[in-house]
């Protein structure tokens, strides 16, 4: 029997809400209710004075249709329509507010990771997540343990890109295992929904899956997890700094000046909630024509570097603008892992061992790379 949205309503008339004693399903506060299969996810609408009261809420929820028959997975968000600071305002204050002792509050880690690493970007379209997933497999090749979280609920590109299907298995409880590929742990909202679902969610709602994704997953013993953040300075980025301790940002930018505007708005971004800046890196640098071997700066070349240096940042190396490098993407085999010999795989091995160097890293040898 396939779910509806009427069975997910049944069910969270059992759900009360602790003031009026009114049901969830009547209060009219449920709303983006989404099916796939056996994944239910829809919004709770809040004020968000009332966010720490209705977490219990939001758990009952999940538990209410997660008791339906096959129902095998449940995600609810908190999402405040009313007018109010934003999470992304809240993520800043609180990274800003000092605690008792005049230091400011330290985020809890995630268990078993010890280090977790941003990639992100001003803007969209500059290769951000092809950089991140070939940076973390040219960190496992350095012989670290790596994870890779895909933070970009709008646009996951990670299943794609590491070319795995399916869906997490739950561990226990509400933990999900992690998918692997190449010998990493990675996570994405796209495990979770099918891949032509549009998320059409509000902040909090983003907020709320990003923070399950981080701390209800069983990551394991990882030296490193990278997090492919999505484009942009907002909520998403504010509230990753606020709530795991940020180990330091990779910036990616192409050469071009439009770009670049971007890329100084994403280190200003870090650098006011005191995240350290490990470097930029310049993708699309330059094309080499396959056939006469003729070199193109198609999109400029050099202006990242010069952005390093005007900034005071590392500047950790140029990515070429390469058929290649799509082409094994798109196939779900980035470079690192399906052709390691290759110029550009090791271009992304330099980029991870100035990464390395720049988190104060140690390497151990580096294992054989599984590709598969």
């Amino acid at each position: 029997m396939s779910l509806s949205q009427a069975d997910i309503l049944r069910a969270l008339e059992l759900v009360k809400l602790p003031a009026s004693g009114q049901s969830l399903a009547a209060s009219g506060r449920v709303a983006n209710i989404l099916i796939d299969g056996g994944k239910v996810i829809f919004a709770i609408g809040i004020d968000a004075t009332e966010a720490q009261a209705m977490e219990p809420v939001r758990k009952a929820a999940e538990s209410a249709v997660g008791g339906l028959p096959g129902v095998s997975q449940v995600l609810v968000g908190l999402t405040a329509d009313k007018p109010a600071p934003s999470a992304g305002m809240q993520a800043r204050q609180q990274a800003q507010r000092p605690a008792p002792g005049g230091a400011p509050p330290k985020p809890a880690g995630v268990p078993g990771v010890k280090q977790i690493i941003a990639v992100a970007s001003g803007k969209g379209g500059v290769g951000k997540s092809t950089t991140a997933a070939n940076l973390a497999l040219g960190l496992a090749t350095l012989g670290l343990k790596v994870g890779v979280l895909d933070s970009d609920i709008y646009g996951p590109s990670m299943p794609k890109i590491f070319g795995v299907g399916g869906r997490p298995q739950v561990v226990s409880g509400r933990t999900l295992a992690p998918m692997e590929a190449h010998g990493l742990k990675l996570m994405s909202i796209g495990f979770l929904v099918d891949e032509e679902t549009p998320m059409i969610w509000r902040g909090p709602m983003v907020i709320s899956a990003i923070t399950q994704m981080l701390r209800e997953v069983a990551w394991g013993e990882l030296d490193v997890l990278v997090v492919d953040m999505p484009p942009g300075t907002g909520d998403a980025q504010l509230t990753m700094a606020q709530q795991v301790p940020l180990a330091g940002a990779v910036i990616v930018s192409t050469p071009q000046d439009l770009a670049l505007l971007d890329a100084r708005r994403g280190v200003a971004m870090f650098r006011k909630v005191a995240v350290p800046i490990l470097g930029l890196v310049e993708n699309m640098s330059y094309f080499i024509c396959p056939e006469c071997g003729h070199r193109s700066d198609i999109v400029a070349h050099g202006g990242a570097r010069h952005e390093a240096e005007r900034l005071g940042i590392p500047f950790l190396g140029e990515i070429p603008l390469a058929m290649p490098i799509r082409e094994t993407s798109d196939g779900g085999r980035p470079i690192v892992a399906s052709d390691p010999g290759s110029a550009h795989a090791k271009a992304y091995v330099a980029l991870a061992r100035q990464v390395q160097a720049a988190r104060g890293g140690a390497t151990r040898p580096a294992p054989r790379i599984v590709i598969e």
